[in-house]
């Protein structure tokens, strides 16, 4: 590139390739155990299928509309964008042919497409369909939660605040094959956001043809990725569906599968019974499961770039959680370490802040963020009670009861029964409601503010503290608890516009965030996420990306 942003390409390259060591080299190929050979060679088995076990709905199949994981999964195998991650981590050439052509000041990108992608109904793949996906992504009509992921491209916020139309947004086709994108102000990301499920395009006639059916079913969509969604009945809904592979892929050669079967298990026993009997070759575990596991040679644990922590709903005025004390008493009164090394078991650790280990580098000595950043969290009983008596005082209660939403999954059951113990003995007086609901329906909630308490979580989109910390900016949709800070919101800005081009002050502006959101428990981080889980021996090379769409299965394949 040419361009002096090739200084944070070369800071967010270190970042991630740290991020793939953190799971034991499962940036890489994540199989453990050597199988399948014959004179030291490898054998393709014959029958090119994977069967692999999820532990929640998909909630969407629509690229302007998908928020997590399991569809990010999903569609980051079905679709593809400008650029694809690589198997260390790296956006590289995918829609594109070759690398985007930077201008000096980092704000307009000159992207040629290769001719040869085509969708899986065999039209070509256009620069309008990159257009029109965009597009699409940021009209205030789609109602996209990731809308605000589409910022730093010009226009993109006031199209989507409605106070410009959607053909002005930096993004113009300016053949079949060439698109210009021009930035609203400078990303150190950007070719991480090229490679993000909703920056991939979209035919404008299929979804005009569907309409609110588009995506809905797996037949109701085209895709350009290495492969198709299959049996896919309806979002939030169905249990089974599946990724068969697309001959119309231009590296169709390089994929060997030629299906992914998926299936809704939320139960991590009657995973472990089927992957035992063969008819599950990647399954999650967790608490017992994954102790009683840990030295199977098909374990594996893949650390994640995840914070999982508890949303407290300060949007109304009269919310208790508006006092500052309750919120620290909460946070005191969490044992994270017991949470992660005797309850879940499964590689993940006590978190230290909102923004999780190994996300970042300091542009000036290399130290982690977190590290620099120090942690305010700990279990602290005295400090717990003292808060706890202090803010029953200032809201005149003796007794306080609270709701803690969270999903109906089997290890995060065992997460909020743990939390429920935990509130209710350090804090006399307290008393914790528990609702699991299915996945899609937590969500929903969420959204609408529809809870007193939720256990939630983030997966970086990109390597960036900016990924976790401008969650809970004022303005953000995700910050579904309403947590509110001036300050917060100038540092977030700071970061963003005043000294985007000066990696040291900008990496300052963040590090106050993250100390501020955490002094004043804007929300309650609780672990950084690691899945463990069984992989067959005779599954090879599923790549895993601990920031973004977590797992690739374009490289996988199946051995004797």
């Amino acid at each position: 590139m040419k361009t002096k942003k090739m200084l944070y390409v070369g800071l967010l390259s270190t970042v991630v390739l740290s991020l793939a060591a953190c799971g034991g080299g499962n940036g890489k190929e994540s199989s453990t155990k050597e199988s399948g050979k014959s004179d030291g060679k490898e054998v393709l088995a014959e029958k090119q299928e994977f069967s692999v076990n999820v532990q929640q709905e998909m909630p969407s199949a629509d690229l302007s509309l998908n928020t997590d994981v399991i569809g990010s999964v999903a569609l980051n195998n079905v679709y593809e964008g400008i650029y694809r991650l690589d198997k260390d981590q790296k956006p590289q050439p995918a829609g594109a042919t070759e690398k985007a052509e930077v201008s000096e000041d980092g704000l307009v990108y000159k992207i040629k497409l290769r001719e040869d992608a085509k969708w899986s109904d065999g039209k070509p793949v256009t620069a309008k369909d990159y257009v029109y996906g965009w597009q699409r992504t940021v009209d205030p009509k789609t109602a996209s939660e990731y809308a605000s992921l589409h910022e730093s491209v010009k226009n993109a916020a006031d199209i989507t605040a409605g106070k410009k139309d959607k053909s002005e947004l930096g993004i113009k086709a300016v053949s079949d094959y060439e698109l210009e994108v021009t930035l609203e102000k400078a990303t150190p990301y950007f070719d991480y956001l090229l490679a993000f499920t909703t920056y991939m395009p979209q035919r404008e006639d299929i979804v005009e043809k569907y309409g609110k059916e588009y995506t809905t079913t797996s037949e109701k969509a085209v895709y350009n990725g290495p492969f198709k969604l299959a049996d896919f009945d309806g979002p939030g809904t169905d249990t089974e569906w599946a990724y068969v592979k697309n001959d119309e892929y231009w590296d169709k050669d390089t994929v060997k599968l030629d299906r992914i079967n998926v299936s809704v298990v939320k139960e991590a026993s009657t995973s472990l019974n089927l992957f035992e009997s063969g008819k599950a070759e990647d399954i999650i575990l967790a608490g017992e499961l994954a102790q009683q596991k840990a030295d199977d040679p098909q374990f594996v644990s893949e650390m994640k770039a995840s914070s999982r922590y508890i949303e407290l709903n300060q949007r109304d005025d009269k919310s208790e959680f508006r006092n500052e004390d309750l919120r620290k008493a909460i946070s005191y009164a969490i044992d994270r370490d017991a949470l992660a090394n005797q309850i879940l078991s499964d590689g993940s650790v006590a978190s230290t802040g909102l923004v999780p280990k190994n996300v970042a580098e300091s542009p000036k000595d290399k130290k982690d963020f977190s590290k620099e950043a120090g942690s305010q969290l700990e279990y602290d009983s005295k400090k717990a009670k003292d808060h706890w008596k202090k803010a029953k005082k200032d809201l005149g209660k003796d007794k306080i009861e609270v709701d803690l939403l969270a999903s109906d999954n089997d290890s995060t059951k065992k997460v909020i029964e743990f939390l429920k113990g935990s509130l209710e003995e350090e804090l006399p007086g307290l008393k914790v409601n528990l609702s699991p609901v299915p996945f899609s329906v937590r969500l929903d909630r969420s959204n609408k503010g529809d809870f007193s308490m939720v256990y939630s979580g983030w997966i970086a989109d990109y390597p960036d503290p900016s990924s976790f910390l401008d969650l809970f900016g004022t303005e953000n949709p995700y910050n579904r608890g309403k947590f509110s800070n001036k300050e917060y919101d100038k540092l977030l800005e700071d970061a963003a516009t005043t000294h985007v081009n000066d990696p040291e002050k900008r990496w300052d502006d963040m590090i106050k965030a993250e100390q501020l959101v955490t002094k004043e428990v804007g929300v309650v981080p609780v672990i950084q996420e690691a899945e463990a889980h069984l992989r067959s021996d005779k599954v090879k090379g599923v790549v895993s990306h601990p920031a973004g769409a977590m797992f690739d299965y374009k490289w996988t394949y199946k051995v004797d």
